[in-house]
């Protein structure tokens, strides 16, 4: 591994994270704001960073190998966490570790918060907030890709360690191309939902911060009630509009513009997305209306945002740690799902969720029918042998480390479905959880030693685990290796 060539690519993407912080900078400047020290000392940091990096960088013309690619991504997210804490750290609104917390949380879009007063901190704090996760939604090695022309030449294994899912779809043949389409449909997305939130009566501060909240399925929110504050149907409504949207395949909507939307009908990943939001939104309405006492409307009101809030987001809109036993497994249930491969939501991945469900049927089939011959099919394709294991092998990494993190977790004291809770929404980069970090609580009264290990959840989490994994095998930073 050419380590020349990594720091040569962090540089770059330390150099575009400084660019982004002019935003929240220019904010502080407008509003006023003592923040605006706190953002000229990051960028600062930053810059040094991407000279000092670029300095002991060079390029090289050949594509990344495997390892470097796994490298640049890893430390790339390790970088721009760090950097990102950075204006919580400077302007003291947070410690070390709550600071890079908070920073780990957002760029991930997991939406868990250590702040416990959101409303007294400066729009260019709360801004900053939002910012990493729109940063972090489509993927902070995406957006480099599409930014920088010349760095799509090399790069597929850097966009492999770092998007979701159990396959890699390309809807364009050149990875460059296909990051930018990408970046300018999430950009759009955003801008409508920004206009859409002015209409509804949120001022600009606040419909901007939602809306990269909501299109990077992130979950901070500027008020301490999240959306709950805003008590209108209207506003929820939309929220919940763009959260499903947000949970599907990004690609798949370029499909739909290139050929129109019966390529929704074809395929079966965002026909089962629907199908468990519907479903599961109806059996929770069910059970809040008849433990409630029938109100119907209001239990679909709460039941359809907030379903679609734990399968992405993260958002409140209402205290849903008071609902029945049976509506909370089934949002813990949505926390290991998930949505689509794709998409900015992060879970296990509907995709991965219907391969194994495929592939048990069809295995229970075959112990009554030995000789037939059956296979894994989703959109018309058979899925070869080696993703259904790759996949099998992904559910069992990922149930192992949401058990470790709870046994850690109670361990550190938290009773035992809280912690399972807890670990599920790390893992699964919602957010809130359950009881002592339900959805009227922040993260706030963990000790440092949950705090730590939940940074870890929340990297693996969104990384897909075996990016940092592979990381830490000693073999993989000898310059040569089996690899």
């Amino acid at each position: 591994m050419d380590l020349h060539v990594v720091c040569r690519f962090l540089g770059k993407i330390s150099f575009i994270q400084g660019l982004t912080m002019l935003i929240p900078l220019g904010i502080a400047f407008w509003c006023g704001e003592e923040s605006a020290v706190p953002f000229i000392l990051t960028i600062g940091a930053a810059v040094a960073v991407s000279f000092l990096c670029q300095r002991r960088g060079h390029v090289r013309t050949k594509a990344l190998t495997i390892r470097e690619g796994i490298a640049i991504t890893g430390l790339g997210w390790l970088l721009a966490t760090g950097l990102g804490m950075l204006p919580y750290v400077l302007g003291g609104y947070l410690g070390i570790l709550d600071g890079l917390f908070e920073s780990i949380s957002g760029f991930t879009g997991t939406g868990a918060t250590v702040i416990e007063d959101l409303e007294v901190l400066p729009n260019s704090i709360l801004f900053w907030r939002s910012m990493t996760h729109w940063l972090g939604g489509l993927g902070i090695v995406v957006i480099f890709i599409a930014l920088l022309p010349e760095a799509g030449q090399s790069t597929m294994s850097m966009y492999n360690a770092e998007v979701a899912g159990p396959t890699r779809e390309r809807v364009l043949p050149r990875l460059h191309d296909m990051t930018n389409v990408l970046f300018r449909m999430y950009s759009g997305f955003t801008l409508i939902a920004l206009v859409i939130f002015l209409l509804c009566g949120m001022d600009f501060i606040n419909a901007l911060n939602h809306a990269l909240s909501t299109i990077s399925a992130g979950g901070f929110s500027t008020f301490n009630a999240s959306v709950a504050h805003f008590d209108d149907s209207v506003v929820e409504g939309w929220i919940t509009f763009f959260m499903i949207l947000a949970g599907g395949n990004f690609g798949l909507y370029y499909q739909v513009y290139q050929k129109g939307p019966g390529v929704l009908r074809r395929n079966t990943e965002f026909k089962a997305y629907l199908l468990i939001l519907g479903v599961v939104t109806l059996l929770i309405m069910l059970n809040l209306a008849y433990a409630f006492g029938g109100e119907w409307t209001t239990a679909f009101r709460y039941a359809s945002f907030q379903v679609a809030s734990i399968a992405t987001t993260g958002f409140v809109s209402a205290d849903y740690d008071t609902w029945p036993a049976f509506s909370k497994l089934l949002l813990l249930f949505l926390m290991i799902c998930g949505g689509c491969a794709g998409s900015t939501a992060a879970g296990l991945k509907v995709s991965r969720v219907v391969i194994l469900v495929k592939a048990l049927w069809i295995t229970a089939f075959q112990k009554v029918h030995p000789n037939m011959v059956r296979r894994v099919e989703i959109n018309g394709h058979y899925v070869g042998d080696d993703t259904v294991v790759r996949v099998s092998q992904f559910f069992f990494l990922y149930m192992a480390f949401i058990v470790l993190w709870a046994l850690l977790l109670t361990w550190d004291g938290v009773n035992i479905f809280d912690a399972v809770g807890i670990s599920v929404s790390t893992m699964g980069c919602i957010g809130p959880a359950f009881g002592i970090t339900g959805a009227t609580c922040t993260y706030a009264n963990l000790s440092d030693f949950a705090k730590s290990i939940l940074c870890l959840s929340m990297l693996l989490g969104r990384l897909e685990i075996l990016t940092l994994l592979v990381m830490c095998r000693r073999s993989f930073w000898k310059s040569k290796g089996m690899w």
